[in-house]
C-alpha cells in the first residue's frame, strides 16, 4: 500500500513537472502571442482598408482582398502558435500544400482571370465608360468584374471578355485622354492648287464649334501621299474625346461638300473598255 502511494506521488510529481513546468509556460506564452497577433492583424487590416479606399479600389475587390489577407495571416499565426506549444505541424502543412496545389491546377484558368481582374482594378488601364479595343474586340466598358470585363459594342451587343486576355495583351483605350485627333483623308486631282485646298479645308474645320482651334490644337492639312491618280491630303483636327465620332462623321461628309462647292476636283478610279469590232 505504501509502495503504491509512493508510485502515485512520483507519477503526480512527474505530471506536474511535465505539464506545469514545461507545457503551461509554453501555453501561456503562445496565448499571449496569439492575442497580440490577432490585435496586430486587426490593426493591419484596418490600415490596409484605408489605403484601398484612398486608392479607390473597387468595392468587391476591396472586400475580397481583405478577406484573403485576413485568412492568410490568421492561418500563419495559428501555425506559429501551435509550433510554440510543441504541436508538430509538418504533416498538416504538407497536406495543406498538396490540397492547395490540386485546387490551383483545377482552377488554373479561373485563378488567372482573377489575377487579371486584380491587376486591372489596381492599375486601371481602363475604367467603366471607356471605349477600348483588344484584337478584334472593341466596345464600351459597362462593368469590371473579378473574373470578366463586360463590353457593349456600338451596335448594342454585349461581350464578356476574360480579364486575363485584357491584362496580358496589348490594349487600346480610346477615351483615356481628354482629347483626340480626327483624321479625314481625301484626294484631290493633279493640277489642283494644294495651298488653296489646304486653306479651304482649314476654314471649313474652324466653322465647327466642337473643333479646338487654339495653339498646337489648330486644324492642319498635310500631304500624305502622291498616288497614281490623286494627291492625298489629310485634314487633322483636335476635339474633346466625347465629340470624336460626332465630328468625324460630320466632317467626312463636310469635306466632300466643301471641296465640291469650291470647284476642287476629287478624282476617282475609272475603267475604260475598248471593244474591237473586227
Amino acid at each position: 500500500m505504501q509502495e503504491e502511494s509512493s508510485q502515485l506521488l512520483r507519477g503526480l510529481k512527474e505530471f506536474i513537472n511535465n505539464v506545469l513546468f514545461q507545457y503551461v509556460p509554453k501555453i501561456i506564452v503562445a496565448l499571449i502571442v496569439l492575442w497580440i497577433g490577432l490585435k496586430l492583424i486587426k490593426w493591419f487590416l484596418k490600415i490596409l482598408g484605408r489605403v484601398f479606399e484612398r486608392k479607390k479600389i473597387e468595392g468587391s475587390l476591396h472586400s475580397f482582398l481583405l478577406s484573403i489577407i485576413n485568412i492568410t495571416l490568421k492561418t500563419l499565426l495559428i501555425i506559429t502558435v501551435a509550433g510554440m506549444v510543441g504541436i508538430q505541424m509538418t504533416s498538416f502543412i504538407a497536406i495543406l500544400g498538396a490540397a492547395s496545389l490540386a485546387v490551383g491546377m483545377a482552377l488554373q484558368g479561373t485563378l488567372q482571370n482573377f489575377a487579371g481582374g486584380v491587376i486591372i482594378l489596381l492599375l486601371k488601364p481602363y475604367r467603366v465608360g471607356d471605349y477600348i479595343e483588344q484584337g478584334s474586340i472593341s466596345g464600351n466598358v459597362t462593368e469590371i468584374q473579378i473574373f470578366n470585363t463586360i463590353l457593349k459594342t456600338l451596335d448594342n451587343k454585349v461581350i464578356v471578355v476574360p480579364n486575363t486576355q485584357l491584362a496580358t495583351n496589348t490594349l487600346t483605350n480610346y477615351t483615356r485622354s481628354e482629347k483626340r485627333r480626327v483624321d479625314i483623308a481625301v484626294g484631290i486631282a493633279y493640277g489642283e492648287d494644294i495651298d488653296r485646298a489646304r486653306e479651304v479645308l482649314v476654314d471649313y474645320a474652324k466653322t465647327n464649334s466642337m473643333v479646338l482651334t487654339e495653339g498646337s490644337d489648330a486644324p492642319v492639312v498635310v500631304v500624305t501621299a502622291l498616288n497614281s491618280s490623286s494627291i492625298d491630303l489629310q485634314l487633322r483636327v483636335w476635339v474633346k474625346t466625347a465629340d470624336y465620332w460626332t465630328v468625324h462623321n460630320a466632317m467626312t461628309q463636310g469635306v466632300y461638300e466643301t471641296l465640291g462647292a469650291n470647284n476642287i476636283h476629287i478624282p476617282f478610279n475609272q475603267l475604260q473598255v475598248h471593244i474591237n469590232k473586227e
